[in-house]
């Protein structure tokens, strides 16, 4: 982008030209008017300019109007006093420092300090951060850029009994601004809500709906629960790159700021127990005794709020689309994991492999148990848990990955699991009865009765045909996949298969005998 000249330059430039037409006896007063209706300045004006220029041998060199200028220690007064020009003026003042009038100093300070940095020293950091200037990013493609974080709900709700302020983990597509994913949770949320809230985001489904797949590349904020080993790992078997944004940068992910600041306004300011609302004289709530929702409740409206937002909300940045129709308009490919890969790339991983034993799986002093562990002690697993959530394990084998099962915590089981348990136990058991008792019958030989004087001939043993027979079929073997003519005989042809010919262009045939007719 080429660079606009300053109007010093410009002015410098026009007076010289007005000066060399001046030299040449071809200066008119038209000209000097035409100037002076360019910088928007009167004629006369100009004639001084003209004037500075004939002084310096052509070249105009404007005179600068002498300014009051505040030194450092009316700099640090100033600071010292929040901004406050005035206090910091009867401050030097009365120290008997040289100073100036008060508009004057005042004016000083404005042209020393900016906006901000002057709004910074009556609020702080926050304050200033508000007369930044941020950019804006392309919004590329749906899937290309993903942003999360977490916003506090300002609402009040019963949590079994207690009054808390529920937290929401969102991740939004920068392109279409869909809310791909969520995850709500009653108090801070932690590394599990961040990998929930994954899983809710990347699964598409009837339960989830049209948006997710797998982000390019996903901007955080400094949070660790983000920034944790676990969540990392979930997101590079993804194939996702996680970019970290400085901390307090709201500007870095406006699409999911945007996204917190209309939950606030459009849902919480009009639910029971909103802690925002307006109070009465001494800070009062206006209903103290006004009954707050439940977390069910809570969950309920906030996901039909999401729905709202993904297909009834127009965002000015989509020029009157929604986000449903934003994505359904964008061609970029989706790609997605099942369901059960998900699950365990979202879990964390315990370590080395763990052995299954008399009483289970042994993990952090606790035995977790499974029907299906019957039979396999001794045998080595991996255990894949989610954070928090200690009652419940996933096992998989350490050679191939595949999942086995799960597993609860033995004191944690349920009446119906540890059924299970004693079920699956006695079916092992009836499949090893079963087993030796066959055994054993095989092993009696019977023979075949008999109506002529002939040595006994065992009943398992059979016929020639039919032992090849037996085989055959044991094999899988499968005759019509041979296609042997000694085998199977093929079909008569069908009078379909022939075309019809031209009895002209046919040659007759010749005359054949039949095999029965020949001597």
């Amino acid at each position: 982008m080429p660079q606009i000249p300053d109007q010093n330059a410009l002015r410098a430039a026009a007076v010289h030209r007005l000066y060399t037409l001046e030299q040449s006896e071809r200066l008119t007063r038209t000209r000097i008017t035409g100037v002076a209706d360019a910088f928007g300045v009167d004629p006369r004006t100009v004639d001084r300019w003209l004037a500075n220029a004939r002084a310096n041998n052509g070249t105009y060199q404007p005179q600068g109007r002498p300014c009051f200028v505040l030194n450092p220690l009316m700099l640090d007064a100033v600071a010292r006093w929040r901004g406050n020009a005035t206090a910091a003026w009867k401050e030097l003042r009365a120290e008997g420092h040289p100073v100036p009038s008060l508009p004057t100093f005042h004016r000083a300070v404005n042209r020393a300090l900016t906006r901000g940095v002057r709004a910074g020293l009556r609020g702080g950091e926050k304050a200033r951060r508000r007369f930044d200037v941020a950019g804006e990013r392309d919004r590329h493609h749906r899937n290309y850029a993903w942003e999360t974080d977490h916003v506090e709900a300002s609402v009040k709700v019963r949590v079994e009994g207690h009054i808390r302020k529920p937290w929401i983990t969102f991740f939004v597509d920068c392109a279409t601004s869909a809310i791909c994913g969520l995850a709500i949770s009653p108090q801070r949320p932690s590394r599990e809500g961040v990998l929930v809230a994954i899983r809710d985001a990347v699964l598409i489904d009837d339960h989830h709906g049209p948006f997710g797949g797998i982000p390019t590349y996903l901007r955080v904020d400094g949070g660790k629960e983000f920034l944790c080993a676990t969540v990392k790992e979930a997101l590079g078997v993804l194939g996702t790159e996680i970019i970290e944004l400085p901390p307090f940068t709201p500007e870095g992910k406006g699409n999911v700021e945007a996204v917190n600041g209309a939950i606030k306004k459009t849902l919480f300011a009009g639910m029971p127990g909103y802690t925002h609302a307006p109070t009465l004289h001494g800070g009062k709530p206006v209903d103290p005794d006004q009954p707050l929702i439940h977390f069910e409740a809570f969950v309920g409206l906030v996901l039909e709020w999401v729905h709202r937002w993904n297909h009834e909300n127009t965002p000015r940045s989509l020029e009157g689309q929604t986000p449903r129709q934003a994505w359904d308009a964008d061609s970029a490919l989706i790609e997605t994991v099942t369901a059960e890969d998900l699950h365990t790339y979202t879990l964390e991983h315990h370590g080395k492999p763990l052995v299954i034993n008399n009483g289970g799986v042994r993990w952090r002093k606790r035995n977790y148990i499974a029907d299906w562990m019957h039979g396999r002690v001794g045998e080595k697993v991996n255990l894949r848990y989610l954070p928090h959530h200690d009652h419940r394990v996933e096992l998989y084998d350490p050679q191939t990955g595949r999942h086995l099962g799960a597993a609860v915590m033995t004191k944690q089981a349920t009446r119906e699991q540890t059924l299970s348990l004693k079920q699956a136990r006695r079916r092992e058991a009836d499949r090893l009865r079963a087993q030796l008792q066959k055994a054993e019958k095989n092993r009696n030989t019977r023979y075949a009765a008999a109506t002529r004087s002939a040595p006994p001939v065992p009943l398992d043993v059979l016929p020639e045909e039919e032992a090849l027979e037996h085989l055959r079929a044991l094999d899988g073997f499968d005759p019509a996949s041979e296609a042997l003519p000694d085998l199977i005989q093929l079909p008569e042809p069908d009078a379909g298969w022939t075309l019809p010919l031209n009895p002209d262009t046919v040659p007759s045939p010749r005359p054949t005998t039949h095999p029965k007719d020949q001597p």
